[in-house]
């Protein structure tokens, strides 16, 4: 791909941008980040504790920021929050920012990974399964405009499985 100097992956919340990732970037011997991550560190809390005191619109201001530096990196693979995609300055962030890859998967699959998980303040609400459907008929069209290349979710396939596939659809598995 001709714009690869960093690895972006992109998707819904529990699609294991950041497990996807991680391995990733051992494959290539390239540095990872997690923009969700970077944003806790930086403000010294948890995205929960985010979006109770400055609302989403605080997170995703925040969010930004966090992508536009990390946007400026070379030979990282940058797994990036589910939301990133909702601003426009964002999208064309990412379009610049390297090769983008969508790894998707269905609300139920999705469902199946977070549904005990209480560190996502979207889901915290009596149907989270509804959320994470009408979530990603929101935003997987943004999704499918930014990206380079769709990978989609086979199941219970683990995170390193998955990650050699993106490699190997890249051609850089090594």
């Amino acid at each position: 791909m001709s714009r690869a100097k960093n690895l972006v992956l992109i998707g819904l919340m529990g699609v294991g941008k950041t497990s996807v990732g991680k391995h990733l970037a051992q494959n290539l011997g390239w540095k990872f980040l997690d923009t969700d991550h970077v944003l806790e560190e930086r403000c010294g809390a948890d995205i929960p504790w985010i979006f109770d005191i400055e609302g989403e619109a605080g997170f995703r201001r925040r969010e930004t920021e966090v992508l536009e530096d990390l946007c400026q990196y070379k030979n990282t693979v940058i797994a990036t929050g589910g939301g990133i995609v909702l601003s426009e300055h964002n999208r064309s962030l990412l379009k610049t920012c390297g090769t983008v890859i969508y790894l998707a998967a269905t609300p139920a699959q999705l469902y199946a990974r977070v549904a005990h998980d209480t560190h996502r303040p979207l889901l915290q609400v009596e149907n989270p399964e509804e959320v994470l459907a009408k979530l990603l008929a929101q935003r997987e069209p943004l999704y499918k405009e930014v990206a380079d290349l769709v990978i989609p979710s086979e199941g219970s396939r683990s995170a390193k499985y998955m990650a050699d596939r993106v490699a190997d659809r890249l051609g850089k598995l090594k």
